[in-house]
């Protein structure tokens, strides 16, 4: 079992912790954590883009001049895609961009991530993380005590001072235990999580 340091949020050393292998252990699977993203990123996709193809533009009913005898190139309709308010060739139109995963492929995609931090010692366990108001410079004080610029702080539980402490900072988020996703792991630099939170996500993915 890994075993990392558990700091307070004054960033004093408090203890350690064993990290279950099983989670925090795992190969890395770059691919599969790829493809989590890429699923991530196209399922936030509206897909509501749309342009009119020639079929669809008003008016161009009528040939603009005789085929022959005009030097003109032989046209057959002022709304054909080389002209200007004509249609769009291959016009967009509302489409899903969003495609599944399988619960194994979301479950290692998960673990890769979480390992990915703990190889790269980019993984800050906190024993607690609450606080009793709600404070940016508190917030601050403690990424400056772990020597942390932009986080991904993971909480047990939905904490209203620690979200909102952390709101106006930006490069940190603040997500509970239950919603976290491979794209905010990667792309935060580092990891904050409490003690709880990781009892929770080796409770879930065990």
């Amino acid at each position: 079992m890994a075993n990392v340091k558990v700091y307070n949020m004054e960033g004093a050393e408090v203890g350690t912790i064993d990290l279950n292998d099983a989670i925090f252990g795992v190969d890395v699977n770059t691919h599969v954590m790829h493809m989590a993203v890429v699923s991530q990123l196209a399922n936030k996709r509206q897909g509501t883009q749309s342009a009119k193809t020639r079929a669809e533009v008003r008016g161009g009913g009528r040939k603009p001049w005789r085929q022959k005898g005009t030097g003109h190139a032989r046209q057959g309709s002022i709304r054909a895609p080389q002209w200007k308010g004509g249609g769009v060739v291959f016009a967009p139109k509302p489409r899903e961009y969003g495609f599944k995963m399988n619960k194994k492929e979301k479950s290692l995609a998960i673990k890769s991530a979480l390992t990915s931090r703990v190889i790269e010692n980019k993984l800050y366990v906190i024993d607690n993380i609450s606080f009793d108001e709600i404070k940016t410079k508190k917030m601050v004080g403690m990424l400056g005590s772990l020597k942390v610029d932009k986080a991904l702080v993971v909480m047990d539980k939905k904490d209203e001072n620690v979200i909102l402490s952390a709101r106006n900072i930006p490069t940190v988020t603040t997500v509970t235990s239950n919603s976290l996703n491979v794209f905010d792991i990667l792309k935060y630099d580092k990891m904050i999580i409490s003690k709880a939170a990781v009892a929770q996500i080796e409770e879930v993915y065990a």
